[in-house]
């Protein structure tokens, strides 16, 4: 398990992150959402170690991740949103590094990018933005790490390649992993991130489950407009919106429409989920 407690980062006098405080189970799959400049990123590198908070902290299994302990380093992998392209197939590639986490699999790797459809044999410098993302990931799944934290990872990506990412992450992790998955393409995993954060300017605005989204919130892709709806779009045919769950009525999460509704009424959206 993850605890962050009252963390703060800044970049010199501009703070990027104030007093937040949350828990990241095991067994999740989070979907780190936000607009750009909200701290995405940065927590993300925070998580796994990379910066150090300028206040509070963050224990991973009782562990400062920016001791770099190599007894919490093998459990974790960090897939930033910008790779490298090194002048060595990706099978290459894959099998050197791989050696630095005890649970990893070349024949995963294979595998994996077998089924995104992509050639092994070949050189990075040479691969697309999509072929090289897909080594990326395909090596970030065959780690077997417990603690997995992916910044933009279907950035690059083609619509089936996107399937077969969401696939990929269901097929090939472990029940008790934790998975942080930082997008602004909310499309491309609305139906695999569970539970959902989203980060406002130096705030956390929500981090729940889907089920309990949808208990206090009720989506409607009907054709009449809502009087208390917190949200509201046109859609071909009707609109979706975003209203409270006043009738214990069961619905489908629009993770775009919860994004806009929780930036247009942050403080009741905070209330209503008990964000302090």
């Amino acid at each position: 398990m993850i605890t962050i407690d009252n963390l703060a980062f800044s970049y010199g006098s501009n703070p990027v992150l104030k007093n937040i405080t949350t828990r990241l189970e095991e067994g999740r799959i989070y979907g780190l959402l936000g607009e750009n400049g909200v701290g995405k990123t940065t927590l993300l590198t925070l998580l796994c170690g990379l910066k150090k908070p300028l206040v509070g902290s963050i224990s991973t299994d009782g562990e400062d991740p920016y001791r770099r302990l190599p007894s919490l380093l093998q459990k974790q992998y960090y897939l930033p949103d910008e790779v490298v392209a090194f002048p060595l197939t990706a099978e290459k590639w894959a099998r050197g590094n791989g050696r630095f986490w005890p649970n990893y699999s070349q024949e995963k790797f294979l595998t994996i990018l077998k089924e995104f459809e992509a050639e092994p044999g070949q050189k990075m410098t040479r691969m697309s933005a999509g072929q090289l993302k897909k080594s990326y990931v395909s090596f970030a799944l065959a780690t077997g790490c417990k603690y997995l934290f992916m910044d933009e990872p279907t950035n690059g990506l083609d619509i089936p390649s996107k399937a077969q990412f969401r696939s990929a992450i269901m097929k090939h992790t472990a029940e008790d992993s934790t998975i942080v998955i930082s997008t602004h393409q909310v499309r491309d995993l609305e139906n695999i991130i569970d539970p959902i954060i989203i980060l406002d300017r130096q705030d956390v605005l929500l981090n729940t489950s889907v089920e309990e989204i949808t208990k206090r919130l009720f989506f409607d892709y009907g054709t009449t407009l809502h009087p208390d709806a917190l949200y509201t779009e046109q859609l071909p045919g009707g609109f979706i919106q975003v209203y409270p769950n006043t009738t214990g009525a069961e619905s489908k999460v629009h993770v775009e429409a919860l994004f806009n509704a929780a930036h247009a009424h942050k403080e009741l959206i905070k209330t209503m989920f008990n964000v302090k």
